[in-house]
């Protein structure tokens, strides 16, 4: 309490003296009883009413008891169940809940993990990924500022995501794994891995890589085969022994039927070999008779080159050149789509080329843009000339409707740079992408679509893709996204297809560990998007005839569909309208492949390593009776006694008015009662 506060409340009870002193004593000549205790009621309320006045503040001093958290992870994975530790992990999980002394020490948080994580306790094994790694990520996110003894219960057998085994520099928390399995050592050939190109050409050969491994000490001889159908296409011997435990196998397989074709990679199983399953791997391979010739044409260096070839042919559908004026005249002919970088003086007879083969473009601008040549080049639009440049963020149309969005969370995106000024259209256009500068929206297209005289062009005002691929990658820890999005750009532009009010995207096979998911668009008659449809899908199962009716969910500006739940099989669909008036159909495959199924023991080391980096200790699940008391005998996780200081002021203490409301009060009734009054 500062040095002028107390001066104030000893000059206040002086005062407060003085008063009563005066009143009841001085002024009245009367010294009894109760002249007295009435001038000490009103010393009592003038005092309290004067320090709430000075309302002085006092510091409140609390204490309580901080437990560590204890956090217990535990794989909800199917392969808990094909290695026969769901009902050991249960009992665990139900042994650690039972546990007074853990909860008296600890506040338990449970997690179950596949390829996500959930905080829950519930266990159904049923997970079709692990991703160990995304479990500590998480994790690091919210306990490392805490002291939270991290109970892993796994088997540590990973099949998505990054190596956990080095997460420790993430996460630093202590690590105690409780391995689900066994070290035995069986005897078992597996196809560890199956490399292919999902898509071919017709009438060419499509390469296969097969990498096979060997887990045994003699010398075994078995046969690697390929199957499509009931037609054996390649059969070869392979042998292994103690010193050669793997084998690389490389092949050509021909590509002469369009369509999705479906192969069966199998190594004839050893005598008495415990898992077969991991003998065989289905692959589909989908068969086209053409490929998209992109030409990225640009007469100077810059990183959004590189960055359109990466995304336009991360499908291997389409392929992407870089060239300059020059070159491309050489071999327009060659090209289904152009891509003209900042136009410059050595675009005009690039564009005479361009409208003689009557081809499809995308126009990017930037700072180094001729913009009074390319005013004069075409008139479907003119850029105000200020020469000044400007840095335009992205804000993604809700409305746009020519094709389904990918969502990017474009507002986080880097921004663009091109010429200050208004864009003027001549022609109906759809703005995919708005300009928006020092966070407000400007009605002016960064990124427009337009049709004109069965020609399909876009028009991207600004450089600086790089940065976007770039940021998608920082944000997903993957290009996927990105590229996807330039990967509908480039179908839109290469497609001579009318537009349609109901767009579906979907894949034509998934691997049965893939999310199989379908999304669609709806439009009304204005080609605006229509958030309150009624779209279902109907797929009808090829094998059985069995057909099911899944609806669509609204999400953003997408209706999407989940059918990972599905069995393996060749599926038709057909998605429709509440109305019926409109509709999509297709077929798509589900491959028969779980990767839980490929393991036969725990991965033992990953996880002894995992508890020796974070300073924890590794059990194995039949062997856990002394988890809870090395838990509890750490002093690393010992309860810590935590003080709390409040600064509290005079006027929030309500028995003070309490105080001076009884004195007041009673002080009124003795003299009422001795008819001083």
């Amino acid at each position: 309490m500062q040095t002028d506060t107390i001066t104030y409340i000893i000059i206040s009870g002086i005062l407060a003296l003085v008063l009563a002193l005066f009143q009841y004593i001085f002024k009245s000549k009367k010294t009894t009883k109760i002249y007295w205790f009435l001038a000490f009621l009103r010393f009592v309320s003038i005092f309290s009413i004067l320090m709430l006045l000075i309302n002085p503040k006092f510091d409140n001093v609390s204490f309580y008891d901080e437990k560590p958290n204890l956090i217990i992870a535990v794989d909800n994975s199917e392969s808990i169940n094909y290695l026969n530790q769901s009902q050991n992990t249960t009992d665990l999980i139900e042994t650690l809940k039972q546990n007074q002394l853990l909860k008296d020490n600890f506040n338990l948080e449970y997690y179950t993990f596949g390829k996500s994580v959930i905080q829950s306790d519930s266990l159904a094994f049923n997970e079709k990924q692990s991703n160990i790694a995304e479990v500590l990520d998480r994790l690091s996110e919210v306990y490392n500022n805490s002291v939270s003894p991290t109970l892993l219960i796994t088997d540590g057998n990973q099949t998505y995501g990054y190596d956990y085994e080095f997460m420790t520099n993430r996460y630093k928390q202590a690590i105690f794994p409780v391995i689900l399995g066994d070290t035995t050592t069986y005897t078992d050939i597996k196809i560890q891995q199956l490399n292919v190109n999902r898509y071919a050409y017709l009438k060419n050969k499509f390469p296969v890589e097969i990498i096979a491994t060997y887990n045994g000490n003699s010398t075994v001889n078995s046969q690697l085969k390929i199957q499509s159908g009931t037609t054996t296409v390649f059969s070869q011997p392979i042998t292994f022994s103690k010193n050669q435990t793997s084998q690389i196998v490389n092949l050509d397989l021909p590509a002469n039927r369009v369509g999705v074709g479906s192969y069966k990679a199998e190594i004839i199983p050893l005598v008495n070999e415990k898992n077969t399953v991991n003998n065989v791997k289905n692959f589909a391979v989908e068969v086209i008779d053409q490929k998209t010739n992109v030409a990225i044409v640009s007469d100077i260096m810059h990183p959004d080159l590189g960055a359109l070839k990466k995304s336009i042919e991360s499908n291997e559908q389409r392929k992407a050149t870089i060239l300059n004026t020059v070159d491309f005249l050489k071999q327009s002919e060659d090209f289904q789509l152009v891509i003209t970088y900042q136009p410059s003086n050595n675009f005009r007879s690039l564009f005479k080329e361009i409208d003689r083969l009557k081809l499809n473009k995308l126009v990017i601008t930037g700072t180094k843009t001729n913009w009074s040549l390319l005013n004069q080049l075409q008139t479907n639009y003119s850029q105000q000339i200020t020469n000044q440049t400007e840095n335009f963020l992205p804000t993604v149309n809700q409305n746009y409707s020519t094709f389904i969005i990918d969502d990017l969370n474009f507002d986080e995106f880097p921004p663009l740079q091109s010429e200050f000024g208004e864009t003027t259209f001549t022609v109906p256009f759809e703005t995919l992408l708005f300009k928006t500068v020092d966070g407000t929206q400007l009605e002016e297209p960064l990124l427009s679509t337009f049709e004109m005289n069965d020609k399909r062009e876009a028009l991207l005002l600004g450089e600086g893709l790089w940065r976007w691929r770039a940021q998608s990658y920082l944000d997903e820890k993957s290009f996927n996204t990105f590229d996807n999005f330039i990967g509908k750009l480039v179908q839109y532009l290469s497609s001579k297809q009318r537009r349609s009010r109901l767009n579906v995207s979907y894949e034509s096979f998934y691997n049965g560990n893939d999310n199989v998911k379908i999304t669609a668009q709806y439009f009304n008659k204005n080609y605006e998007f229509d958030a309150n449809a009624n779209i279902n899908i109907v797929l009808k199962n090829k094998s059985n005839a069995d057909i099911t009716t899944f609806p669509f969910v609204l999400k953003n500006t997408n209706y999407q569909v989940d059918l990972s739940g599905l069995e393996a099989g060749a599926y038709s669909f057909t998605v429709k309208t509440s109305s019926g008036n409109i509709s999509k159909s297709g077929e798509l495959k589900i491959l028969d492949y779980n990767v839980e199924q490929q393991f036969l023991n725990a991965n033992v080391s990953k996880l002894e390593n995992l508890a020796t980096n974070s300073n924890g200790k590794s059990y194995f699940i039949n062997n856990t009776s002394t988890i809870i008391n090395d838990l509890l005998s750490d002093s690393r996780f010992a309860t810590v006694q935590k003080s709390s200081k409040k600064v509290v002021p005079l006027i929030d203490w309500k028995y003070l008015l309490a105080l001076i409301v009884f004195s007041l009060a009673t002080e009124w009734f003795i003299r009422k009662y001795n008819g001083l009054i």
